[in-house]
């Protein structure tokens, strides 16, 4: 598993965060498509059936994948910088961290200006606590990997 400083996790985030807007846009281009789709599965349940357009939702449906292809690529791609992606909605971010001996992960969700929480592997998101000096003072040379 690669680890990272504070430092590297925190160059990494202009990148990082244009490859989530990237990949919440196509989530949600498919989510609306999909949207779409149930409507007029809708309308043609209501309506005891009615003539579609065959081509179309066959179209729709392969925009619908196209998007979330495009999203699961996007994923990939962070994941092989080794860095985690927790939830696409809301932009969390995991970065693997070696802190005394212990792996943490450094926190992160797109809106904050910096990377400023961490937690254990176990306590996960609602175990965040704010960055202190022990994560500061490492330098670049001191990431070990395991």
């Amino acid at each position: 598993m690669k680890t990272f400083t504070l430092d590297e996790a925190q160059s990494l985030l202009p990148v990082l965060e244009s490859l989530l807007k990237r990949a919440i846009e196509s989530k949600n281009a498919a989510d609306q498509v999909e949207s779409d789709l149930a409507d007029l599965a809708q309308r043609i349940y209501l309506a005891g059936g009615m003539y579609i357009d065959a081509a179309q939702v066959a179209k729709q449906r392969t925009e619908m994948d196209v998007h979330l292809q495009r999203m699961r690529e996007t994923i990939a791609e962070i994941d092989a910088i080794g860095v985690q992606v927790k939830d696409i909605e809301t932009g969390l971010l995991d970065f693997p961290c070696r802190i005394d001996d212990e792996v943490v992960l450094l926190c992160w969700r797109m809106g904050e200006p910096s990377i400023e929480h961490w937690h254990t592997v176990e306590s996960g998101f609602k175990g965040r606590q704010p960055v202190d000096e022990r994560f500061r003072r490492r330098s670049n040379s001191n990431n070990r990997p395991n």
